[in-house]
């Protein structure tokens, strides 16, 4: 619940913060995107709906998010820009979905935000398709990388925002089917990361 707390606080200053910064790489992820037309997607995470103005048409959307009132922004950000999409209240680490429902995930500042990034990947990998992909912006470390000072900072960050120390391949780990193919280092010196994941099963 502490997660859900701070992000209602941080709510009405979210966009400010992140929107700018973000921006290009943001759009960037979403190119990513294919053919979507009559695929289902989910955007895990989808806070105040940030990612909304990039995505193709065509596809059946589905956003998530802990925060009520993140939803409430991403509602009217959907109204704006005309996209039909159905928001759901949900934990990232219980998705309240069967398996096997999505053709694609997109995973935006999520992993590093929540307190199991590993289960939360796993409910994502559960409730992915065979053949299915998930599109991940994050900030992530290298195995092995120091970074003192992004550790540092986790001590405080983890309880108000984000953690500044997630590894990636540690998130990995206990996804089964879940490969990595492709890899691409996006901003802030490769800290931020655009990851796409393919499901074999």
């Amino acid at each position: 619940m502490a997660l859900k707390h701070s992000y209602s606080v941080l709510a009405p200053l979210y966009d400010r913060a992140v929107n700018g910064p973000l921006d290009g790489v943001r759009r960037k992820s979403l190119a990513r995107l294919a053919d979507v037309d009559g695929k289902k997607i989910l955007l895990n995470g989808i806070g105040t709906g940030l990612d909304l103005p990039y995505l193709p048409s065509g596809a059946s959307y589905t956003g998530t998010d802990i925060t009520p009132l993140m939803l409430k922004r991403a509602e009217k950000r959907a109204d704006q820009h005309n996209i039909d999409i159905r928001l759901e209240c949900a934990d990232s680490h219980r998705l309240p979905f069967k398996s096997d429902t999505f053709d694609m995930i997109i995973m935006h500042l999520i992993l590093a935000v929540v307190p199991d990034p590993g289960k939360a990947l796993q409910e994502a990998e559960r409730v992915l398709k065979s053949n299915g992909s998930i599109y991940i912006l994050d900030k992530f470390l290298r195995p092995g990388q120091l970074a003192p000072v992004r550790r540092g900072l986790n001590i405080i960050l983890r309880h108000i925002a984000t953690r500044t120390d997630v590894v990636f391949e540690d998130v990995l780990a206990n996804c089964n089917h879940l490969h990595v193919i492709h890899d691409e280092p996006a901003l802030a010196g490769g800290w931020f990361t655009l990851i796409e994941l393919i499901k074999k099963s």
